[in-house]
């Protein structure tokens, strides 16, 4: 999710019209604007994440090949994930102009899902053998609040600590270090700062640009590492005066006050995710990153390539706050494809989507773009094990992994999570100021019934 970059191209870019016909669906259903022998896909593409498009134009090909007279229209929008979803959502507020296979981020599913964006695949999941391959938790990702399916997963992630051995070694560190608190990470960043200038000493995403890598990557990775979740689960209801909030946020002005973290104007540029995997992490600028299991994929080949990078970089767990059980934390999300509500043939939408994660097509996105495989056959499959050392260690992570909540106005919640972390990280608030405002759009977003004050 958030690991995207801005390749340039302005909103005006991005087709929008889909072909209109009058003729009959031929085998489907549905009652979109869209051409029923045209299937539109519109998806994420950067500089940094070019591996989905690799599948997807290898998929164009295999699905025109076995479906003569179809054609496959790719629409890859070049943008940061925030722009991507306001890109996306534009689409699909118009039958004329949503799209008949979407890449649809875990976290919105429900929301687009109750919205009428999907349709559900349930009837269509049942005819198809390498359902059964899709692990639980998968499966799980795709369900809306009716219990219907609404996408496939693509695969998962988790997220943890990246630091570069040559700096620790320069700062007198370990070069296996394991933190077993937050305390030890801000330890090990002081002493960056003071014995190897010129290089950000740790990297935590902090802005309203950076949109759900700040909610995600960043306070989240904190937040639940703290006694407090955001949600609970039992009563179902958000929680509020939360001294894990509060706490998360404490870290933040730590980083960001003793100069810890990156410059404003690096911390609140939208294309920093980006920067972070293809530059500043590869040239040696940043000693300390908390970041996702992706970034080994982009430098393994391709333009990013960097071959120096399994010697350079180790990884260690998200230590807890204070050390406490588990001891280690993480955040784990994930992408699906999903089919298009106003699709007018959605068996073929559909049909596109077995194919673009068929065993092959999931094993070559599994491995190119480092994702935690959801296909039982690709993850134990030699090939998918053999492609990249850092798969191990992030899979090790999933026993203590955590997923955002599921709720149609999480993505809302997250917003005002961006504005909170944002004031504190340009010292607009302070971090109970900022908490504070946070509970209050919190209650005005899902109402006082809704929540219910931490213990």
């Amino acid at each position: 999710m958030q690991r995207r970059r801005i390749a340039g191209i302005a909103a005006a870019a991005v087709t929008l019209s889909l072909a209109m016909t009058a003729c009959g669906s031929s085998g489907g259903s549905g009652d979109g604007g869209g051409n029923d022998k045209t299937v539109t896909v519109v998806y994420q593409k950067t500089s940094s994440f070019t591996q989905l498009d690799s599948v997807l134009t290898k998929a164009k090909g295999e699905y025109e090949a076995a479906h003569p007279g179809m054609t496959v229209e790719l629409k890859p929008v070049e943008s940061e994930a925030d722009q991507y979803f306001t890109k996306l959502a534009l689409m699909n507020k118009s039958k004329d102009t949503a799209p008949d296979v979407i890449y649809e981020d875990s976290f919105q599913v429900r929301s687009d899902a109750a919205a009428g964006y999907l349709a559900p695949l349930d009837e269509q999941l049942k005819g198809w053998s390498d359902w059964s391959q899709f692990d639980d938790t998968a499966k799980q990702a795709g369900l809306g609040d009716d219990g219907k399916t609404y996408g496939v997963s693509l695969g998962t992630d988790t997220r943890a600590l990246y630091f570069n051995k040559t700096l620790f070694a320069q700062a007198g560190l370990p070069t296996d270090w394991k933190p077993k608190t937050w305390d030890d990470i801000l330890t090990a960043a002081r002493a960056i700062k003071a014995k190897v200038p010129g290089v950000i000493p740790l990297n935590i995403y902090g802005s309203k640009a950076g949109g759900e890598q700040t909610s995600m990557q960043g306070f989240e990775m904190l937040m639940y590492g703290t006694k407090d979740p955001l949600y609970d689960t039992d009563s179902k209801k958000w929680l509020t005066g939360s001294k894990g909030f509060t706490d998360s946020l404490g870290f933040y002005q730590t980083v960001f006050s003793e100069g810890l973290g990156p410059s404003q104007d690096v911390a609140l540029d939208p294309t920093l995710g980006s920067q972070v995997s293809t530059t500043l992490i590869p040239q040696g600028k940043i000693a300390m990153a908390i970041d996702g299991s992706w970034l080994p994929g982009q430098w393994l080949k391709g333009d990013n390539a960097w071959p120096q990078w399994q010697e350079t970089m180790g990884y260690a767990p998200m230590p807890t706050q204070d050390g406490s059980a588990p001891g280690a934390t993480s955040m784990s999300g994930g992408w699906l494809l999903s089919v298009g509500a106003n699709a007018p043939d959605k068996k073929a939408a559909f049909d596109f989507v077995s194919t673009a994660l068929s065993k092959e097509n999931a094993l070559k996105y599994g491995t190119e773009a480092s994702q935690i495989a959801v296909r039982k056959d690709v993850a134990t499959d030699p090939a998918y094990l053999g492609y990249n050392p850092s798969f191990e260690f992030f899979s090790s992570l999933v026993p203590v992994t955590h997923f955002r909540p599921a709720t149609p106005d999480y993505s809302q919640i997250s917003s005002n999570i961006q504005v909170a972390v944002e004031s504190v990280v340009t010292g607009s608030s302070s971090p109970a100021d900022a908490a504070k405002a946070y509970d209050e759009a919190l209650t005005g977003i899902v109402g006082e019934d809704k929540t219910q004050a931490a213990s």
